[in-house]
């Protein structure tokens, strides 16, 4: 308890006087026992000893211990120390009230500078709060509008396998013409074309959806760092909008001893204002990233789906010339097939014809050398070498040699008849492969590719 009110009043020591009276320690027992009874002053020690009173066995009759001078000495010496201490107390009643006003005010100030302090620092979390709600919702708005561009692409994306399926069944149709048709026209050249130019726009739509699953994991990492801050900042908007609004008289008030040299501080002002601008600043360059994606994006839905529309039209033009190239040389062929048809027939009757016109000669040939025989029959000089003798000679020799060239046009009618039936041959079958072309080039082909994905669908839209 003594260390309770040590210090708080100042020490006044009580004057020492040599003029004090000197206290016997012999006038009687308890005095020489008890330390009460000591001198007041040990300048009354040093006394001489004529002027100390004398013993009291020596003397006769019973005196007083001090002199009157002493009693008002006595007094007026209380009364000096009691005026000191009356004035140092009122001294120091007057500076600690003054301290005690003084210390109310400089509190009630730093509690003011505390209390604005907060309000300002609640301000500054607000204002960060609000830039992080509207970068945050600026860049939900992103991504979710880069996701819906995945997605077109991916469906853009989707939609080239049946083109692409179409123009290699195509070429595998193709494959099956036979014989001269079987040729590299530009049919075939724009067919190997398309498939590339779809190859292409598929190489480059994948590149750009890698670029976009890219950017949606880099948006999704800021997002959650503003996430994260802003939770943050509205916890310590909440603890600091308490602060600030904490009165004297607030309930939940409370000691907390040792509080104020725990220091779990890991930022400053600067540091801290720098996080969370380097996170809005990260945000900001995710997101015009992301903005330029999209942009990078539709243009290439553009230009693909121009680049597949067009091919896919240059090669249908190309069927189509072809197709007609095609038809038109098969109604040549069977233009020339119908002539060679008519020709084999008159060739036919032809062979018919000399075929008749030998066995016409037989009878007249027959005639001319009976009666040649029969000539050989007359007798002796009747043997005559006449008119009539050479000229059945003759006539055989007519009849032989018609015979011989209707027999050598009947070798060469039925050689042109050969070469004829091998033209025949040969038109038919040239027919059959024009008709194989026409029908995998016209039904098969042209019948695949009626169909082409609209715009709307090359584009991702649907």
């Amino acid at each position: 308890m003594a260390s309770s009110y040590k210090g708080r009043f100042p020490y006044c020591p009580l004057p020492q006087s040599s003029s004090l009276p000197w206290m016997p320690s012999t006038y009687d027992k308890p005095a020489a026992i008890s330390p009460t009874l000591a001198p007041f002053s040990k300048s009354s020690q040093g006394m001489a000893a004529s002027k100390k009173l004398p013993l009291i066995a020596d003397r006769t009759t019973f005196i007083t211990r001090y002199t009157p001078e002493d009693w008002h000495r006595a007094n007026l010496t209380n009364y000096r120390v009691s005026e000191t201490c009356q004035h140092n107390a009122e001294r120091l009643r007057v500076d600690t009230s003054r301290m005690i006003q003084d210390k109310c005010q400089q509190t009630e100030k730093t509690q003011r500078e505390s209390t604005k302090n907060l309000g300002v620092r609640v301000n500054d979390i607000g204002f960060w709060k609000s830039e992080l709600c509207r970068e945050l919702g600026e860049m939900i708005g992103e991504t979710n509008a880069l996701m819906d561009m995945k997605t077109r692409l991916e469906r853009a994306l989707a939609e080239t396998e049946a083109p692409l399926q179409v123009a290699q069944e195509c070429l595998l149709q193709r494959e099956k013409r036979m014989g001269i048709d079987l040729v590299h026209d530009d049919v075939e050249k724009q067919l190997f074309t398309e498939v590339d130019v779809i190859r292409s726009c598929q190489e480059r739509m994948q590149r750009c959806l890698d670029k976009a699953k890219a950017q949606l994991a880099s948006n999704r990492v800021a997002q959650h760092e503003l996430e994260r801050d802003l939770a943050n900042k509205r916890a310590a908007h909440r603890i600091d909008d308490k602060c600030h609004h904490l009165r004297n008289t607030s309930h939940g008030i409370s000691y907390y001893r040792g509080v104020e040299r725990v220091d779990a501080t890991i930022s400053v002002p600067e540091s801290w204002a720098k996080f969370t601008d380097g996170n809005i600043l990260r945000s900001q360059s995710e997101r015009a990233a992301s903005a330029k994606l999209r942009d990078t994006t539709r243009n290439l839905l553009e230009v693909t789906a121009n680049e597949m529309r067009c091919q896919f039209n240059r090669v249908n033009v190309a069927f189509t010339s072809r197709i007609a190239e095609t038809a038109d040389a098969k109604s040549k062929i069977q233009t020339h097939l119908a002539k060679t048809l008519r020709e084999i027939f008159q060739m036919e009757m032809s062979i018919e014809a000399i075929q008749k016109a030998m066995r016409d000669q037989g009878p007249p040939f027959k005639v001319a050398q009976t009666r040649l025989d029969e000539r050989t029959r007359r007798p002796n000089m009747e043997l005559c070498r006449d008119t009539a003798q050479l000229r059945l000679v003759n006539e055989v020799h007519e009849i032989d040699e018609t015979v011989q060239s209707l027999q050598q046009r009947l070798r060469d009618t039925e050689d042109a008849l050969q070469m004829l039936a091998h033209a025949k041959s040969v038109l038919q079958h040239d027919l059959a492969i024009k008709a194989n072309s026409l029908f995998i080039d016209q039904e098969k082909c042209m019948g695949m590719r009626k169909t082409f994905p609209s715009t709307a669908r090359l584009l991702g839209s649907v």
